[in-house]
């Protein structure tokens, strides 16, 4: 029934949508698998896209900013959007789907068919992101949140009414792929139509002096493109343990079952530690250095010691939610069985891995405090080798945890773990890096000062010469 439905509007859209492929009954698990598989490799063409916010929250300070920002995003979905077609009709796509994933040929013609339908979502949501950027840095945060919030809301509510029409039956793929579209289109409309009643009118055409001059697409790339690397490794994490737990179990129906527990269960375990991502807007917000932030004023007294007991509360947050929703007996099984939809034995098989995801708060809540830190200081290049290391030690404990006698969605997410480590090590080691340059420069420029300070002490002042030179004339 829809209010049934409808009375779970405050879930993760993944939920939701999880929960319509689940309440088709006829080859539910089959389904799961392979829009599991679309929807992950869809996110490594989006993941990139939606850092852009970054670049409107730092960089955007007129409509000229704004005009390449947009610029950038449209190229960037019509070159995801070809990709996509070409994984679904080349032998590109059978070969990354049905090869290297193992996976039989109905789920591998379900999921090329889902990624083909999935087409036009990266530019949709590269818009979104763009002005949800701009947005923040005007302090319409709510309007964000709300913007976020009705993306949900309609997803949960299509979801509902889909189920109820001839889809079901005809085509259930499009289930959830149509409730992520509806979802996206008031996302997107929200956040366009928030920035044109709220921001358009009041920021100038081009930048001033004042604020550093128009940015360039060049000045935007650069600082982008640190930050896409690394959300573009993030995203294509899962299509690789995805591909590592396939070939581990032989392609076989434990490994469509695999598939479709990482599935279910990466929404699920991504919402009590997911919106610790967004610390890493703080520090740009709070940005004294920056003429244009509408967050600082003279009366703010926000330093970075408030900001880091911000980030442990939140973190310590994270980790009480993990621990009550994964670690409380017959909690998780609960959760999936009544928001997800599947069957208790199948939930069963999805304890352990929820468990795993208990201790993903403490890189992630790391990684975002010091990445906001290098985004207020422009230093994101810095970023760059971490996404290196994380698909480095992604794979590494891919190949290495099955010899331990780790198989199926437990080795997926506990590399994956693994992998946020990992990068969080690195992020950690740049930021020491950056703050011992930073250190090293004031030093200098002190060592600097006190010598001016002491060759001027040493000249005599042009007085006092001028006042011996008058005594010795007098005295003649």
């Amino acid at each position: 029934m829809l209010p049934e439905e409808v009375r779970k509007v405050g879930l993760p859209k993944l939920q939701a949508l999880n929960r319509g492929i689940a309440a088709v009954k006829e080859d539910a698990v089959e389904m799961l698998a392979s829009y599991g598989l679309a929807y992950s490799l869809m996110k490594f063409f989006t993941g990139p896209m939606s850092d852009f916010k970054n670049v409107g929250l730092v960089f955007v300070n007129s409509k000229r900013d704004r005009t390449k920002a947009v610029l950038c995003m449209v190229v960037a979905g019509a070159v995801a959007a070809v990709f996509h077609t070409l994984i679904a009709y080349s032998d590109l796509g059978y070969y990354i789907i049905n090869k290297l994933h193992h996976v039989d040929e109905s789920v591998g013609s379900k999921t090329r068919r889902a990624f083909l339908y999935l087409a036009a979502f990266p530019f949709m949501d590269a818009m979104a992101w763009t002005h949800a950027g701009i947005l923040l840095k005007h302090k319409h945060s709510f309007l964000v949140g709300c913007a976020s919030i009705s993306d949900v809301i309609a997803q949960v509510v299509f979801v509902a009414i889909l189920l109820h029409s001839h889809l079901e039956c005809k085509e259930p793929l499009l289930i959830p792929i149509l409730s992520l579209y509806m979802g996206a289109l008031v996302r997107c409309t929200t956040l366009c139509l928030g920035y044109y009643k709220n921001i358009h009118d009041i920021i100038p055409d081009s930048s001033g002096p004042e604020m550093g001059g128009d940015a360039t697409i060049r000045k935007m790339l650069s600082f982008w493109w640190p930050l896409a690397l690394i959300l573009a490794t993030q995203r294509i994490s899962r299509p690789i343990v995805n591909l590592f737990v396939s070939r581990d179990l032989g392609g076989s129906s434990a490994a469509t079952e695999a598939v479709a527990i990482l599935t279910a269960t990466y929404p699920v375990g991504h919402m009590p530690y997911g919106w610790l991502t967004e610390i890493r807007a703080v520090y740009p917000a709070f940005d004294k250095n920056n003429p244009s932030n509408k967050l600082v004023n003279t009366s703010s007294t926000v330093t970075a010691t408030h900001i880091k007991k911000f980030t442990f509360v939140c973190m310590a947050l994270s980790l009480t939610l993990c621990f009550l929703m994964f670690w409380t007996p017959s909690a998780s099984e609960k959760i999936l069985v009544d928001i997800i939809g599947v069957d208790f034995a199948f939930a069963e098989l999805c304890v352990i891995p929820l468990r795993i995801f208990s201790f993903f708060p403490v890189p992630v809540t790391v990684r975002a405090h010091l990445t906001g830190w290098l985004m207020t200081l422009k230093k994101t290049f810095v970023l760059a080798p971490s996404s290196v290391l994380r698909i480095i030690v992604l794979i590494t404990s891919l190949i290495v945890l099955p010899y331990l006698g780790v198989h199926g969605a437990t080795l997926g997410v506990g590399s994956l773990l693994a992998g946020f480590v990992g990068e969080s090590t690195m992020v950690a080691i740049a930021a020491c890096y950056v703050c011992r340059k930073q250190k090293k420069k004031r030093n200098e420029n002190e060592t600097a000062t006190e010598g001016e300070d002491s060759v001027m002490t040493d000249m005599p002042q042009i007085e006092e010469m001028t006042d011996i030179v008058e005594m010795r004339e007098e005295n003649e």
